[in-house]
């Protein structure tokens, strides 16, 4: 399917301070040199920015990772998770439309965004806050039909439930996410019959982060969780000096060879055990030479034969 960039564009884009510091931590994830490879999620943070993926914004991406152009449009263009036209000012409420949720009445669901939203997908409502989409399965087959609302899965829906969550968001509300029919996770509807401690919390894993965070439909502008490196191998002593996380970070010493092992010509580690054998077990269907051979190889000894 080709997908093109929306004709209406802003002048310009930038991140925003919080959100640049992680896009630039996402580049040290990669060796220098590499931090093209950042594209996917530098251009995520870009659209959960703004909440679609605009030309300056791709432009500005590219830029910052030192690439053309086109390598940031070739990956924005290709990945449907990628909005290229403008969404709802609140959200844009992707429908699940894959079998379990098909047979379950995502159908039904999608007509309710046709009547409240727009009667085509990727259609900004009349008054601005609401687009919608149908798209592949959102993996809660369990609680079917679902949506994904935002940030967050809104399962066991009714049309009427729907509708309701529309209203909710328009009024400047925002519902919790999860099962909308009282379930606490993906149980069976008569209750659990396994596993049934639910260890006293009300709600799941989940629907509790998203509710802690607040952020089901907010632009994400950074602020909203700490921004961490941990792949850097950073040690955090007790001495507090950075403002931001209240601890320092101290870079820890390299990785060290296991003992007596010393490192081999190329300068890499040799930790591997030596093999007991130089090859698979003999095969009582090989020809006798053949068996013969193998069997040595097996055996690690080699006889030498006049001929």
């Amino acid at each position: 399917m080709l997908r093109r960039l929306s004709p209406l564009q802003p002048a310009s884009f930038e991140f925003t301070p919080a959100n640049l510091e992680w896009a630039q931590a996402q580049m040290t994830k990669y060796p220098e040199g590499r931090q093209q490879s950042a594209i996917i999620p530098v251009l995520w943070r870009a659209q959960e920015q703004e909440g679609w993926l605009t030309r300056p914004a791709i432009e500005y991406c590219a830029t910052l990772l030192g690439i053309p152009y086109i390598r940031a449009l070739e990956v924005a263009t290709f990945y449907f998770m990628f909005q290229l036209q403008q969404v709802g000012s609140i959200a844009n409420i992707q429908i699940c439309g894959t079998t379990t949720c098909m047979i379950c009445g995502a159908e039904a669901l999608v007509e309710v965004c046709k009547r409240r939203i727009a009667p085509t997908p990727h259609t900004v409502s009349a008054d601005g806050k609401f687009s919608w989409e149908e798209v592949e399965c959102l993996g809660a087959c369990s609680n079917a039909p679902m949506a994904q609302i935002g940030k967050d899965f809104y399962e066991d829906l009714t049309p009427q439930k729907l509708e309701e969550l529309i209203d909710a968001f328009s009024a400047g509300q925002v519902p919790l996410p999860g099962p909308q029919n009282g379930r606490f996770s993906s149980e069976p509807l008569g209750g659990p019959t396994s596993l049934t401690d639910l260890s006293g919390s009300d709600l799941n894993a989940s629907a509790t982060l998203a509710r802690d965070i607040g952020e089901t439909v907010k632009r994400i502008d950074g602020t909203e969780v700490p921004i961490l490196t941990k792949w850097l191998r950073t040690a955090r002593p007790k001495a507090a000096a950075d403002d931001r996380t209240g601890v320092d970070s101290v870079p820890e010493a390299d990785p060290k060879p296991g003992a007596n092992i010393p490192p081999d010509a190329t300068g890499q580690m040799k930790q591997e055990a030596p093999a007991a054998s130089a090859g698979l077990p003999p095969s009582a269907r090989a020809p006798e030479g053949v068996r013969d051979a193998e069997d040595d190889i097996a055996t690690g000894e080699t006889e030498q034969k006049d001929v």
